[in-house]
């Protein structure tokens, strides 16, 4: 099995921390910019999609999926956990802050010459600059800094980045608490969804995939699912198998959203001519459902499925679900 076990432990150790907390203000936000690898100065897109959460004062802490673009010979992407350290506000709407914290990486490694590549996964770290402006609404914008360091190659972006405060109260600021919550985010849940399967390779060749989801509700920000999951016959996968993933979730907008971060085992068959590959990958996947009524939901979830033969997955779904 590959070291995707990294990857789940930052997550929950978060998730751990966030759930021991008092829960203060929530912001969710979408980063976009230029970056640059430090060695040969070669460029890219990035972007990141980021939950942060206040932990006191001055202090916070954010979980991410950062995506460094596609640089020549490097597709790396991956989720990061930071804490970060924060001014008061100036003029009661621009914040400064530093953050830093470990990044567990996926990087589609393309050969220099020739078609041939390799997916490598591994531990780095991220050092961030930041700047706040809260505006007199629900939204924020940000103005950020990175610095990549890991084993293979390191990178420098800019980015600049909208948010939304999912706890908004009308003072300019971050709200203070959190409206009342149920004992569980979720109940039970069936879900039934479809999807592309893209192999994260030279060609990126695509699939159909489908997936049918169990979840359920394990304590307040805790839930548990199994699902089968089939993504599809391309030219390098054809595979199916039993996803088990446990999940930090959380509700917004009177328990109309749902957002969550899960992760756990895939234990699939991929089917190779007349050979089946059984073997244990790993998933993590970010979530989001839309609850129209008590029992009616729409569910958006994009996975990442990583393993230890140069065959990880990107698999994004949607479809309908019923609460019970």
């Amino acid at each position: 099995m590959s070291k995707v076990p990294m990857s789940m432990i930052l997550i929950f150790l978060c998730g751990l921390l966030i759930y021991c907390t008092p829960l203060e203000a929530q912001e969710l936000y979408l980063l976009g910019g230029i970056i640059e690898d430090t060695a040969s100065s070669d460029r890219s897109y990035t972007w990141s999609l980021e939950y942060m959460q206040a932990l006191g004062e001055y202090t916070a802490i954010s979980i991410s999926w950062l995506n460094e673009g596609h640089l020549p010979n490097n597709h790396r992407d991956g989720p990061t956990v930071q804490f970060w350290g924060h001014t008061k506000r100036i003029y009661r709407q621009f914040v400064l802050a530093a953050g830093a914290g470990p990044y567990y990486f996926y990087d589609t490694e393309l050969a220099k010459q020739g078609r041939g590549f390799s997916d490598s996964h591994g531990l780095g770290g991220v050092f961030s600059l930041a700047g706040f402006w809260y505006t007199e609404s629900p939204w924020v914008i940000q103005l950020r800094s990175n610095l990549v360091k890991t084993n293979n190659i390191d990178t420098y972006s800019a980015v600049v980045g909208v948010g939304y405060q999912l706890d908004y109260s009308s003072a300019r600021e971050p709200s203070s608490g959190a409206g009342p919550t149920r004992a569980k985010t979720t109940d039970n849940e069936l879900t039934v969804m479809i999807g592309q399967t893209t192999v994260n390779s030279a060609n990126s060749p695509e699939s159909l995939s489908q997936s049918i989801e169990y979840r359920r509700g394990i304590a307040r920000y805790l839930d548990w699912t199994i699902a089968w999951l089939n993504e599809g016959d391309n030219r390098l996968i054809r595979r199916n198998g039993i996803l088990s993933q446990a999940w930090l979730v959380r509700a917004f907008f009177d328990e109309h959203l749902a957002l969550g971060a899960g992760a756990g085992p895939y234990f699939l068959v991929d089917t190779h001519g007349n050979e089946d590959r059984y073997t244990v990958a790993g998933v993590i996947t970010l979530s989001a459902s839309y609850r129209f009524n008590p029992n009616w939901l729409v569910r958006l979830s994009w996975n990442r499925i990583t393993t230890d033969y140069n065959r990880d997955t990107d698999v994004i779904m949607i479809g309908p679900g019923y609460r019970f």
